[in-house]
């Protein structure tokens, strides 16, 4: 029977690879697995981001509100990839909300001690920004095709 980390499950997954044994420690050390089950609320737009998911498996729904439209899915995240990088950016509070749509599997990581830590560490900071920054790159431009398919172009 084998052992299987939260170290070495972050470790394997590409977002975090060539990082070093010590970086991957520190983001490791107050991370924890979670089970969420279906339609539960990870969180809401405006509250505190203090921290950020590698999804396992399941799926999420990214959605904002709109008085006229009601709630609307704006992107999708699926087993293997990130959630959540508003706790890097300031004012740090969620620019969305999270709603669980098949049941998820997750790392949770604390946000809040990586940013404190990259103060420190401008190594280690940096290299969390620029992944982040190629992280938020991409949702950008995948929420801008689904809006394109949403409303329609206007060519």
């Amino acid at each position: 029977m084998s052992f299987v980390t939260i170290e070495s499950i972050v470790a394997s997954h590409p977002f975090f690879a060539g990082l070093s044994e010590e970086s991957l420690r520190v983001i490791t050390a107050r991370s924890r697995q979670v089970e969420l089950p279906a339609d539960e609320i990870i969180f809401h737009e405006g509250e505190a981001a203090d921290h950020f998911y590698l999804i396992r498996s399941g799926r999420v729904a990214l959605e904002v509100h709109s008085p006229r439209r009601g709630r609307q899915t704006i992107q999708t995240i699926e087993g293997g990839e990130i959630l959540g990088w508003s706790w890097l950016v300031p004012p740090y509070q969620w620019r969305f909300d999270a709603r669980v749509i098949d049941p998820v599997e997750a790392i949770e990581l604390d946000g809040r001690r990586l940013r404190e830590l990259g103060e420190i560490d401008h190594d280690l900071g940096y290299e969390l920004y620029r992944r982040f920054a190629i992280l938020i790159g991409r949702r950008l431009e995948s929420t801008r095709i689904q809006l394109m398919d949403l409303y329609g172009s206007s060519n």
